[in-house]
C-alpha cells in the first residue's frame, strides 16, 4: 500500500527535508582531509538537536550512527567511525534522515574531499546527480513508477564513460517511499525491469525518496561483515545522490531541497510546486 499524504502532511514532511538539507552543508563543509567520519556524524547530530529533530537512522534495524558515510568504494550503509579518516583525492557520500513530529525526510549527496580528483570521478558524480534530476522530473501527474526509473536508466545509459564501458547502475538498492516510515512502498528501481510491471500511477499525495547509486565498474555489492558496509564487488568507487520528493497538485516539490528544487526542476522545463512554508 502506497501512503498518500495531505498537503498538511507533506508541509511536515517539508519541515524534516529542511533539516536534511541544514545537515547536508554542515557535513559538507565539515568534509576535509584528516576529519573522521565520526566527526560528521557529531556534527549531524549537533544540527538535529538544533532543531528539535530526531535522527531516524539510529537504531533502524540497530544500525550504530545518526548518518551513513560511505567513502570511495562503498557504496552506502558506511558506519562512522574514527578510524575512518578522509584524505585528500576521497569522494565521499553522506546518507542522513530527520524526523520531525512523526514525519521523515532522507537524502544523500556526494562529496569530494580536498583537491586533485580525477576528472572521472567529478564526472562519476554529476552523472549519478543528473539522473536523480531526470527522476525528479518525471514524478509528474499521470505517470507511473516506472516511468521515473526509465529516466533516471536513460540517463545514465547516454553518458559516455571515460575509458569506454558502461557505468554500473547498482542492483541491490533503490529508491522508496516515505513518510511515517524512513522506508515504505513501493521500491523504486534506478534502471527499468520488465517483469516487474509500470508500478502504481503518480497521484498528489505521493511521496518518493529517488536515490540512484552508480559505479565506474560493476552494478553488484556486497556486504562486509559488520552487516551494514555495502562495497562494490569489483572495488570501483561509487556515487550516491537522494532527494526526498512529493507530488502535489501543481507538481514536485523536492522536500529536501532548500529551494524546493525550483532551480535544477526549470532545466527541465519542469516548474516546482509552491513551498508551503515560504
Amino acid at each position: 500500500m502506497v501512503q498518500i499524504k495531505t498537503p498538511e502532511q507533506i508541509a511536515k514532511m517539508r519541515e524534516a527535508g529542511l533539516v536534511v538539507a541544514a545537515i547536508h552543508a554542515a557535513t559538507r563543509e565539515a568534509a576535509v582531509p584528516g576529519a573522521s567520519t565520526k566527526d560528521l556524524d557529531e556534527v549531524a547530530r549537533k544540527v538535529l538537536a538544533e532543531h528539535n529533530a530526531k535522527p531516524n537512522f539510529l537504531g533502524y534495524g540497530g544500525f550504530p550512527a545518526t548518518i551513513c558515510t560511505s567513502v570511495n568504494e562503498v557504496v552506502v550503509h558506511g558506519i562512522p567511525s574514527d578510524e575512518v579518516v578522509l584524505k585528500d583525492g576521497d569522494i565521499i557520500s553522506i546518507d542522513c534522515g530527520a524526523i520531525i513530529d512523526g514525519w521523515h525526510g532522507d537524502a544523500a549527496y556526494t562529496a569530494f574531499v580536498g583537491s586533485g580528483h580525477a576528472p572521472e570521478l567529478i564526472e562519476l558524480s554529476r552523472v549519478t546527480e543528473e539522473s536523480m534530476w531526470a527522476g525528479i522530473a518525471a514524478m509528474k501527474l499521470g505517470n507511473r513508477l516506472v516511468d521515473i526509473s526509465r529516466a533516471i536508466e536513460t540517463y545514465i545509459r547516454r553518458q559516455p564513460r571515460a575509458g569506454g564501458g558502461r557505468y554500473g547502475i547498482i542492483e541491490d538498492y533503490g529508491g522508496h517511499g516515505i513518510g511515517t516510515e524512513m522506508h515504505m512502498d513501493p521500491h523504486l528501481l534506478n534502471y527499468v525491469e520488465r517483469k516487474r510491471g509500470k508500478g502504481p500511477k503518480l497521484v498528489p499525495g505521493f511521496c518518493l525518496a529517488i536515490e540512484p547509486m552508480v559505479s565506474l565498474g560493476t552494478p553488484r555489492t556486497q556486504v562486509l561483515a559488520d552487516d551494514w558496509t555495502v562495497i562494490t564487488t569489483d572495488g570501483t568507487w561509487s556515487s550516491h545522490w537522494e532527494h526526498s520528493v512529493a507530488l502535489t497538485e501543481a507538481g514536485p516539490l523536492v522536500l529536501t531541497s532548500p529551494d524546493g528544487g525550483a532551480a535544477k526542476l526549470a532545466e527541465h522545463g519542469v516548474t516546482a510546486a509552491p513551498d508551503p512554508l515560504a
